[in-house]
């Protein structure tokens, strides 16, 4: 999982994670991360449209997050 979160920094990949949230719920989200530490992860979340903050030892899982384009 590591890795991935370190692929999608380096190169701006987006990438889908599954993590508890702060009332015990799992949630998921697709995510661009921006900056990273030993504790939490910076990333731009589509679901909400901003940066958001997740904390590492919250995150359940992460996977690689295609987008499906249509050609007009």
């Amino acid at each position: 999982m590591n890795g991935l979160l370190l692929t999608s920094l380096e190169e701006k990949m987006p990438i889908e994670i599954m993590y508890m949230a702060t009332d015990n719920t799992i949630m998921k989200r697709q995510i661009i991360v921006t900056a990273a530490n030993q504790d939490y992860i910076k990333a731009y979340c589509f679901t909400r449209k901003q940066t958001r903050t997740f904390k590492r030892s919250n995150i359940l899982a992460a996977a690689n997050f295609k987008y499906n384009y249509i050609i007009i």
